[in-house]
């Protein structure tokens, strides 16, 4: 019955939508029967439409704020916002190519029993929530305006800072990834469960991180 069981799962093809209501599952899924270029178009359709919205929520004032001189805000706008659409459409296949090549490195010095090429599709899978977190928060920024760098769903939205920081790595979407990451990495890649965290918790941190980075070059004094 159990290995009946494990069949039916592995040809069954996982689900994007899944990713929200069955993770497990897809994930046992994936593992069984990965799956990558129909999901990964669907993520960089969402993800260049979510870049889009981010460029028509910018304006002039947002870039001159960061130092731009203001007769130059019109050109600086133009551009910003032509390189942030086209961002969308390399955005997914870079960030889970970097993921599944750092996780199979890791895989292969743990001596776990996983393919790249589930791994891609994990990530890619996960990815997902990442992107209707995207679209999500530009299509209410592109709404009520403000500042696109900073999303509604993140701590820095909710204390309504002008800038994104650290508060702003510690996001709702984010923390999500983060858990089903851990949870990937468990039922896909069979990493054990304190590994599976350790990487996952890792990456959230080091979000963090760069969160403060660039929370201390903004503060810095202009030269």
């Amino acid at each position: 019955m159990e290995l009946e069981k494990e069949m039916n799962v592995k040809k069954e093809n996982p689900s994007l939508v899944g990713m929200f209501t069955s993770p497990g599952l897809q994930f046992e899924r994936i593992k069984g029967n990965p799956k990558i270029w129909v999901p990964l178009i669907i993520i960089t359709i969402l993800y260049t439409v979510g870049t889009t919205l981010m460029a028509l929520s910018m304006d002039a004032d947002t870039l001159i704020g960061t130092g731009i001189p203001e007769d130059q805000g019109d050109l600086i706008i133009g551009f910003t916002k032509v390189m942030m659409a086209v961002m969308g459409l390399f955005i997914p296949i870079f960030g889970v190519l970097i993921s599944s090549v750092i996780q199979l490195i890791i895989a292969k010095i743990a001596n776990a029993a996983v393919t790249f090429k589930q791994l891609f599709s994990m990530n890619t899978y996960i990815m997902m929530i990442g992107a209707i977190g995207l679209l999500l928060n530009m299509a209410i920024r592109f709404g009520i305006g403000g500042n696109p760098e900073i999303y509604i769903t993140s701590l820095a939205g909710l204390l309504n800072s002008e800038k994104a920081g650290v508060f702003g790595s510690i996001e709702v979407f984010g923390i999500w990834g983060v858990i089903l990451t851990a949870l990937g990495l468990h039922r896909t890649a069979q990493f054990s469960k304190g590994l599976a965290w350790t990487i996952a918790i890792a990456i959230f941190l080091l979000q963090i991180g760069f969160g403060l980075i660039g929370t201390l070059l903004q503060g810095a004094p202009k030269l």
